[in-house]
């Protein structure tokens, strides 16, 4: 598959599929949600997407590392020893992997999200150990 070096889109032209949250994790209300995929890393790892959801309060699984912003509208979030934060327009966040929170839509929410898989820890002691000595390597 060949990439392209330059990926651009319009965030709010893309057009989004519905995307349903696990009926399990919804909290109250009946919160409706799109999204779309718009890009990947050539190794696979690494994602970007345009997510939105109507009113509603629900769980949520991150099971790779997400950062969001928000391009419209707001959310509340909390999360286990996290105190609770209002994510308004232009907010930016970061939810690691492997960590839940309760997101809780007033009105709507519209979000740009970079997903990241994190890698097993061998590998990622592996990586860490080349980009260390290519630093040594350069000085």
């Amino acid at each position: 598959m060949s990439l392209s070096a330059i990926e651009a889109v319009s965030l709010d032209q893309l057009p989004l599929n519905d995307d349903p949250i696990n009926a399990d994790w919804i909290i109250s209300g009946d919160p409706v949600a799109r999204a779309a995929q718009w890009s990947a890393s050539k190794d696979g790892t690494t994602t970007t997407h345009v997510w939105d959801c109507t009113k509603g309060r629900f769980r949520w699984y991150f099971s790779a590392d997400e950062i969001v912003q928000i391009l419209e509208g707001s959310v509340t979030v909390e999360s286990a020893g996290v105190e609770k934060r209002t994510l308004s327009v232009g907010d930016a966040a970061l939810f690691r992997a492997g960590s839940w929170s309760e997101w809780h839509v007033e009105d709507y929410v519209r979000k740009h999200a970079i997903l990241s898989v994190p890698l097993h820890p061998s590998v990622s002691f592996g990586v860490r150990a080349v980009r260390k000595l290519g630093r040594m390597v350069r000085r």
